[in-house]
């Protein structure tokens, strides 16, 4: 007789879900919300081929307006606004993006591991998730940036562990709903590893929950980044960068408003998209979660 299959496609086929991304495009926020970040997503990775001049070159007088060469005059150093800011677009996208990702993906299996072991191992990863919440977001960065200094690196890091407690408490209760499912335990009874139960059978059924906190996770960290730009605590001059803008020029903006007026309105838009296409993936995924229930 052949022993017992040790297959889990043959014993536990895996929960059908309506495809999360087609049930959130039938929303007009969402397609609003695309359009809105994928314009500025397009300014900031073209920005810096099409822009007439460098970053650093000085074209006008400080805080001139109606200057030929320059169609929004120059900053507060006579640097060419336009330039300036098609160039600082791209560091706040790669800065929030890298902090929301690697937030997220710690939080994921934080969250994940917590659900199904349970236990002891559940209570130690949640009550260190407690005291990381414990401390605000913004002033924890803040704290630490002072400390060690504006660097690269020290910016992703800081905003992805204050990411990581949250979307952690988010997988960890999606998790414990999945680990009940049928599927879940035809594995553990076949004998899979834990790992490979974690991955294949609980991770692919808790990506709605996971994409709508990579949505939260990314519109948050785009405001932290420009807000440390803003205060001086991100990348420093004379690197272009939208949160740098607005602190360097907002003393000129009743003679020159263009300087403070396109990096407000660009990181504003920004949100704003990322708000909306969240907003779309939660209905869709609420939506889902209702018809498969049923």
């Amino acid at each position: 007789m052949s022993g017992p299959s040790t297959s889990v496609t043959s014993t536990t086929p895996a929960r059908r879900r309506p495809g999360l991304f087609r049930t959130a495009w039938r929303f007009g926020r969402t397609k609003v919300g695309v359009v809105l970040t994928g314009l500025i997503v397009l300014i900031a990775v073209v920005g810096p081929f099409v822009a007439p001049y460098t970053p650093t070159e000085f074209v006008a007088k400080p805080f001139e307006t109606g200057v030929d060469d320059a169609l929004f005059g120059g900053d507060n150093r006579g640097r060419d606004v336009l330039t300036r800011f098609l160039w600082g677009g791209w560091t706040l996208l790669l800065l929030a993006g890298s902090a929301a990702g690697i937030g997220v993906a710690a939080g994921t299996v934080i969250g994940i591991i917590a659900g199904y072991r349970r236990g002891w191992v559940d209570d130690v990863l949640m009550r260190t998730n407690d005291v990381l919440l414990a401390f605000p977001q913004l002033i924890a960065a803040l704290l630490v940036m002072s400390i060690i200094g504006p660097k690269v690196w020290l910016i992703v890091a800081v905003i992805a562990v204050s990411h990581m407690p949250r979307v952690a408490r988010v997988i960890r209760e999606a998790t414990r709903k999945v680990i009940e499912q049928d599927y879940v335990k035809a594995a553990e009874a076949i004998g899979l590893p834990r790992w490979r139960i974690m991955t294949v059978e609980i991770l692919p059924n808790v990506t709605s929950p996971l994409l709508v906190e990579l949505g939260l996770r990314l519109t948050y960290s785009i405001g932290v980044v420009a807000v440390l730009g803003f205060l001086g605590m991100g990348l420093q001059p004379p690197t272009a960068d939208w949160g740098l803008m607005i602190n360097e020029n907002r003393q000129g903006m009743a003679i020159q408003p263009w300087a403070v007026a396109l990096p407000v309105t660009a990181i504003a838009v920004l949100t704003v998209g990322a708000n909306l296409i969240t907003d779309g993936l939660s209905r869709a995924a609420i939506g889902i979660d209702r018809g498969v229930e049923k």
